[in-house]
């Protein structure tokens, strides 16, 4: 019994898109974790060429769960976390590679207050040499939904050195309470790509429990392989899915500032931004018109049942 109270199961959840071989590279760094206690979900996202069978035959220990298509990145990770079985679920983007110790410090600090509801790891760029990607994160404004990633392109030399609570996770890396996700239901899916972690954290943080991140903790993130770095698609969803998460979390006349705001001063700004690339452009419009044609938003909250 004090074995498990000291060492609670982490059921490590990671999403696979047509990149069996980046997959396998991450699951190769799980092997060297030193935390006794985890298991490893991968669910394969409906891959359209790439067979991920190879990370079955190459990774035994983890489990792969096939899905027949393509459901996000909340619909995948929703497969497998009516699956997992720890006290803790970790979701893990599959173009990461992890330090052997990051879980140990994730699961202390869980461990150490039970009104956390989620925590984040240090992100390092991994094709960078040590410049921090994400090492918390400020309050959105409520107009303008931008706030300030800590950290992003720093060069590591210690300086987040304390555990903090923070306004946001990263979805890179992000352990949830099991009981959370009892109380509260699985990850939306109607973002479909990005936000889904900032809508997730605004329900925790209704719900009373506390965000926070862990330095002691951190994993390497190649960034953006499955969508592209600057690609129309991530445009599309970035732009589409800023509107939606605000019309899900704002109210009165904050929401109506914000709707404002976006479709005037952001809008314009990006019609600049892209005006001699069609593609982006077009990304940006159609985004714009689906939450003018989506008025009313489509709820498919899930219980956590697993």
């Amino acid at each position: 019994m004090e074995s498990k109270i000291k060492q609670p199961m982490v059921s490590i959840v990671s999403v696979n898109y047509n990149q069996p071989e980046i997959t396998c590279e991450m699951l190769e760094s799980l092997r060297g974790v030193t935390y006794p206690n985890f298991e490893t979900l991968i669910v394969d996202n409906g891959s359209p060429t790439n067979s991920p069978l190879i990370i079955k035959e190459k990774y035994p220990e983890a489990k792969l769960i096939i899905s027949d298509k393509n459901l996000g990145f909340a619909g995948g990770n929703n497969i497998a976390l009516k699956e997992a079985k720890g006290d803790y679920v970790l979701l893990l983007n599959n173009d990461t590679e992890v330090e052997p110790d990051f879980l140990d410090s994730l699961v202390e600090l869980m461990e150490s207050d039970d009104t956390i509801g989620i925590v984040s790891s240090k992100i390092l760029f991994y094709h960078e040499d040590n410049i921090i990607q994400y090492a918390g994160s400020s309050p959105l404004n409520p107009i303008t939904s931008r706030g300030v990633t800590y950290g992003n392109k720093e060069k590591d030399n210690g300086q987040f050195k304390k555990a903090t609570e923070t306004s946001y996770p990263h979805g890179a890396c992000m352990m949830i309470r099991r009981s959370v996700l009892e109380e509260l239901g699985l990850l939306y899916e109607g973002y479909f790509l990005y936000y889904e972690e900032l809508d997730f954290a605004e329900r925790v943080k209704r719900a009373g429990y506390k965000i926070y991140f862990q330095p002691n903790s951190s994993i390497l993130h190649k960034e953006s392989i499955s969508t592209g770095k600057n690609s129309p698609l991530k445009t599309y969803y970035l732009n589409r899915n800023r509107v939606l998460f605000v019309r899900r979390n704002t109210t009165g006349i904050t929401l109506v500032l914000a709707i404002i705001y976006f479709y005037t001063v952001s809008l314009a700004k990006n019609t600049i931004k892209y005006l001699f690339d069609r593609k982006h452009l077009s990304a940006l419009y159609r985004a714009a018109i689906w939450n003018l044609s989506n008025f009313k938003i489509k709820e498919n909250q899930q219980l956590y049942s697993a």
